[in-house]
């Protein structure tokens, strides 16, 4: 096993969960992996794991159940994951939109991989994965709508990441960097988990 980069962050961290938030295309599960083996943690796909808990694709999903079974379903497994230490959580786009999830994920930190419009159609162009929110005459302009929608419930997240096409280990690179600065130094830390957010929902990296 491959010996962890970063031991001191993770000793940091006190097996608080990392959850990365975004739109689809946004690099979530090609990030999160070599953000976990940085820091020794697991990674886990919460869209795998909720297809496993189901026994169904995602699209299958959608099409029995319709958008809030499988939102109802994605809150369900979220919250088995927070039950857990030490991992790196790659989530579905749609999580923040459930107050229920925001509960779960602020057990944890929330990193927001914020990326453009352009970037994400062209990387979800180039994906096959079959897509149901975006099953529409125009995919760009639903994309738009959807992240018109999103962006205020992503900002409320622990950590904001812009992307710029850089590559995944470049990305996860960015967020080990900006992680020291929103967590209390160890003699510092009460023994409950760190809050890592100001009371207007902000990142603020002045915990003293």
């Amino acid at each position: 096993m491959t010996t962890p980069s970063h031991h001191a962050l993770a000793q940091r961290l006190q097996g608080l969960n990392l959850y990365l938030v975004g739109m689809m295309g946004a690099g979530k599960s090609a990030v999160g992996r070599p953000l976990a083996e940085a820091l020794g943690y697991r990674f886990l796909d919460a869209d795998d794991a909720l297809q496993q808990v189901a026994g169904r694709t995602i699209p299958e999903i959608f099409a029995s159940d319709g958008e809030l079974g499988f939102r109802e379903l994605e809150t369900a497994v979220l919250g088995q994951i927070a039950g857990w230490h030490s991992l790196v959580v790659a989530t579905g786009g749609g999580v923040v939109t459930r107050p229920e999830n925001w509960g779960h994920m602020r057990q944890g930190v929330v990193v927001w991989l914020d990326a453009p419009a352009p970037l994400l159609l062209e990387r979800l162009r180039a994906d096959p994965t079959p897509r149901p929110l975006l099953q529409a005459d125009d995919p760009g302009a639903r994309l738009g709508e959807l992240l018109a929608q999103r962006q205020p419930l992503y900002r409320q997240a622990d950590l904001q990441v812009p992307q710029g096409g850089e590559d995944p280990a470049q990305v996860a690179q960015q967020v080990l960097a900006a992680l020291p600065a929103i967590l209390k130094e160890p003699a510092e830390a009460p023994e409950a988990p760190i809050r890592l957010q100001n009371g207007d929902g902000e990142t603020t990296a002045n915990l003293n």
